[in-house]
């Protein structure tokens, strides 16, 4: 499938594309995240989408998945609605605010970044932290 995006076009294997994030989905879903970590490193590298694409498109399917996951919560009660009201304004600011500044980096100095991110956070849910 080929996707433009500003003026470049971009060739994607749409069966890499459903079975990844379909494994993402899962994965993501049983260890209690939205799957970024997994989507963006399968996006940049799989379908060899560029860095800012990968983002913002990680970012939108994300959310779908979050949103799944957190009405599962709400249901089942694990939900604390003053943390939820607390986090939302810095959440809605940084992201705003996380794009502006991404955009006046260069791309190498964005996926160090998102690498270091990475790391943290496999670190951490492997508890050597």
């Amino acid at each position: 499938m080929q996707v433009k995006f500003w003026s470049q076009t971009f060739e994607i294997n749409m069966y890499v594309a459903c079975i990844g994030g379909f494994f993402v989905a899962i994965i993501g879903s049983m260890l209690g995240f939205g799957g970024g970590p997994l989507l963006l490193p399968l996006m940049v590298l799989a379908l060899g989408l560029p860095i800012y694409v990968a983002l913002g498109s990680s970012l939108l399917s994300i959310f779908f998945n979050s949103v799944m996951g957190s009405v599962r919560h709400i249901q089942l009660g694990h939900f604390d609605y003053r943390l939820f009201l607390m986090m939302l304004p810095a959440a809605i600011m940084g992201g705003y605010i996380g794009p502006q500044i991404a955009k006046r980096m260069s791309p190498v100095m964005v996926k160090r970044i998102a690498a270091i991110g990475l790391l943290v956070l496999s670190l951490d849910l492997l508890r050597f932290i």
